[in-house]
């Protein structure tokens, strides 16, 4: 009996002492979790439309942000609130009080004024309104004839889904074939005219896009230093005439020549 009793006092004190070691484990990881992870630098990598600051703030954007490893967890195991200018972003520690940002900005599709804001309105490639401000952004489109009465940052442009449609697809295929123009005008047919300094393109309508912008593609290297307005609207698979027509005053500066 008595060995028996100080088997179970044994066997206790092993459990206590177990117990007892879990909890200083503990102590000393949430210790070193509160006094050593704490965010003092932080690297921003990626990001060219956004300072990094902007990217810094969207990031650490709770009360518990000051800690590395609770941002790091956050954005690794855990559904967070997407940053609306970002497509997806890679967080890492570089060290306990170091955090890396990696960022794939979203695309710039291009820009409205707005003059009821008197600010620009950039939009990106699903239509998402990202950003309101003065500032133009360069090898970004300015879109004429259409009008917004009013916008919402991080909400889609209200100007209807057939019209956004087709503006996201004339973009994103114009960007693709590196064929940004300075601005692209919709006139009272809503067919889109691109204009890249003293040239401009009529597309007509958005039937055979693809086709277009791969002559487009080909024939605008020989529309350097001309002025006047290359039509495409009426490019068909069967119909496949494409005409430039010189302004005025491009005609007389060549018969002087």
């Amino acid at each position: 009996m008595i060995k028996e009793e100080r088997r179970k006092k044994k066997k206790r004190k092993n459990i206590l002492q177990v117990i007892l070691g879990i909890l200083i484990v503990l102590a000393l990881a949430v210790l070193i979790i509160f006094t050593v992870f704490k965010v003092k630098n932080v690297e921003v990598e990626g990001n060219k439309l956004y300072d990094a600051k902007v990217i810094e703030k969207a990031v650490l954007n709770d009360e518990y942000s000051w800690n590395s490893l609770y941002v790091f967890l956050k954005y690794k195991f855990v559904n967070t609130s997407e940053v609306p200018f970002v497509d997806t972003m890679e967080i890492s520690l570089k060290d306990p009080q170091t955090l890396h940002i990696k960022v794939y900005e979203k695309g710039i599709m291009g820009y409205l004024y707005l003059s009821s804001i008197n600010k620009n309105v950039y939009f990106d490639k699903d239509g998402i309104v990202t950003e309101l401000s003065d500032r133009v952004i360069e090898d970004t489109p300015q879109i004429l004839g259409i009008d917004c009465k009013k916008v919402v940052q991080y909400e889609k442009l209200p100007i209807g889904s057939k019209r956004l449609k087709q503006l996201l697809t004339l973009t994103q295929s114009l960007k693709r074939n590196d064929l940004i123009p300075d601005s692209i005008t919709y006139g009272v047919e809503n067919e889109p005219v691109l204009t890249y300094g003293t040239v401009k393109v009529s597309m007509g309508s958005l039937e055979f896009l693809t086709q277009k912008v791969e002559r487009l593609a080909k024939i605008k290297p020989q529309l350097q230093g001309m002025e006047g307005t290359l039509h495409l609207e009426n490019w068909t698979e069967e119909t496949t005439n494409i005409v430039f027509d010189k302004t005025e005053s491009s005609k007389k500066d060549n018969k002087k020549s």
